[in-house]
């Protein structure tokens, strides 16, 4: 089902699963470091708050010393003192509220650092201990600076005592604070531990995961690209050795499978083509071969026609004056008469039947340029057939004759009319009384093609092989020279134009097709010699 997706949507899914990928390694990444940023940043906003605290614990023991000092000069008979020991006990005073103002502003300082965000869920952000502790050391301020607001407080021993107490009291709690604060850091450890073996099993599994993805995304790629690439590559390469007969398979329905398709029509109608090409190179080679034979032959048809058409002449002439000479001597009763008149007859007829072959070599060794003009060969043809139908052995024989349009061609009118007459008649031959002859004119591509075809006797593939040969005959009767085909196939050659026979076997009938060309036309004439 995969397989028939286009190649789009293919590498599509392939790139999301990369983006996967990339997002996986990406994302634990990023995770990992956000986790070691979030650490590091509320450890150093934790460990911010010591100096602070460090510093309240100092000024509250600082507000103690101060208050004992006064203690001490109040216990040694203040009353009675001079008056510089009045100056020192406003000096105190003032000192030990200086001092409450800098434990205020320091617990406000300490304050604001406990306010500051921390990543919720970590054990460094639980300060609720820390919160806790200040609120009772802003209590126990707000009752020191109540007592502080007392008149005279630091004249009363009783007072100076609950001061003590009430310092004592603070400094235990600002001496807390650090305290939570190392219990915090030494339970970070373990969570630090824990942090680091969550983001190592996440790493290991985004890790394997993004191995699994990229595993399918390679097999998906190499079954969907790779592997019908590399198909299409052999079998391009088979084909280009001459494998012609070989086909590119591909079980996909995609691009590929089209491109397959493509290149196995392509293969097809290229075999097709070499196999029209060999054809018609065999076939070219083949007329040029019986072109040569009969040029061949008819140059010594040429000689030969030459040297004994007078002595059959005189054979002729002497073996007549010889019956008239007998006539006269014997009894026309006599039987030696008979004998010898029959014999001067049948030397008489075989001289007169070689002076036919003679004259029809004569016929097929004629060489040169004749005579052409335009002649509409519907015409023609019909005076053909007309002619033969008055023959007493072709009058119980049919022949159709069909032309759709006038065809006008620029032939030598004789010689197509001996063309159409050794069809027609070796066509009518090859049956006896129940048949018929089809003849058919058409005008095809700047052609005239003549068609006779017949349900006769047939032709065998040897037969087609040597049909336009010269002497080559198989007439039923045994008769024929075997010049008539190959004067016509010569006509049809100086004309410019081809002759093919056809057959699907014995007893099966023939086709003779005559393609001629049909020469220029008035028009085109005109416009040549305008040209000219």
């Amino acid at each position: 089902m995969l397989g028939k997706w286009p190649i789009r949507v293919k590498v599509l899914i392939g790139l999301g699963l990369l983006l996967l990928v990339v997002g996986i390694l990406f994302g634990s990444g990023l995770y990992s470091g956000y986790a070691y940023r979030n650490l590091v940043r509320t450890l150093r906003t934790r460990v911010g708050e010591l100096p602070v605290a460090a510093d309240l614990s100092r000024q509250v023991g600082e507000l103690r010393m101060t208050l004992s000092q006064l203690r001490g000069l109040r216990a040694s008979g203040y009353a009675s003192t001079p008056r510089n020991d009045a100056s020192q006990v406003l000096l105190c005073r003032d000192a030990f509220r200086d001092g409450l103002r800098g434990v205020e502003d320091t617990l406000a300082l300490y304050r604001s650092r406990l306010e500051g965000k921390l990543r919720e869920g970590s054990r460094m952000a639980d300060n609720q201990a820390e919160w806790e502790t200040v609120h009772q050391i802003e209590q126990a301020l707000v009752r020191v600076r109540a007592a502080d607001n007392e008149a005279d407080w630091m004249l009363d021993l009783v007072k100076i005592g609950r001061l003590e107490d009430e310092l004592s009291d603070l400094q235990e709690l600002a001496a807390d604070l650090p305290s939570h604060l190392h219990d915090t850091l030494q339970g970070l450890a373990s969570e630090v531990r824990t942090q680091y073996r969550a983001m190592i099993i996440g790493t290991w599994i985004a890790s394997i995961v993004a191995a699994l993805v990229l595993a399918l995304f390679v097999k998906l790629f190499y079954q969907w690209v790779f592997r019908p690439l590399g198909v299409l590559i052999d079998g391009s390469r088979r084909v280009a050795g001459g494998e012609f007969d070989y086909r590119i398979r591909l079980e996909t329905d995609d691009e590929m499978a089209e491109l397959a398709a493509a290149m196995n029509d392509m293969t097809a109608r290229f075999r097709a083509i070499r196999d029209d090409l060999d054809h018609q190179v065999r076939e070219r080679t083949r007329q040029v071969v019986r072109g040569e034979q009969l040029a061949s032959v008819g140059f010594l048809a040429a000689g030969v026609a030459h040297e004994i058409n007078n002595p059959l002449a005189s054979i002729a002439l002497c073996a007549e004056s010889l019956e008239s000479r007998v006539r006269d001597v014997l009894d026309e009763n006599d039987e030696g008469h008979k004998v010898i008149g029959d014999y001067l007859r049948m030397i008489q007829d075989e001289a007169f039947r070689c002076k036919e072959i003679t004259e029809k070599l004569l016929d097929f060794s004629r060489l040169g340029e004749v005579q052409r003009q335009r002649v509409e060969l519907g015409e023609l043809i019909q005076g053909v057939i007309d002619m033969i139908g008055h023959l007493g052995k072709y009058r119980e024989k049919h022949i159709q004759f069909t032309a759709a349009e006038p065809v006008v061609a620029n032939v030598n009118g004789q010689e197509i009319k001996q063309v159409v007459l050794n069809l027609l008649t070796n066509a009518l031959d090859s049956f006896d009384r129940e048949g018929t002859v089809r003849v058919v004119l058409a005008q095809r591509d700047r052609f005239a093609e003549l068609t006779v075809a017949d349900d006769g006797c047939g032709m065998t593939p040897d037969v087609l092989a040597h049909i336009f040969e010269p002497f080559f005959t198989r007439r039923r009767s045994g008769q024929g020279t075997g010049l008539g085909l190959s004067i016509t196939y010569r006509i049809v050659a100086e004309h410019g134009g081809d002759v093919h026979a056809t057959s699907a076997g014995k007893n099966r009938g023939s086709t003779f097709r005559v393609r001629l060309p049909l020469g220029e036309t008035e028009k085109e004439s005109q416009h040549r010699h305008q040209a000219a």
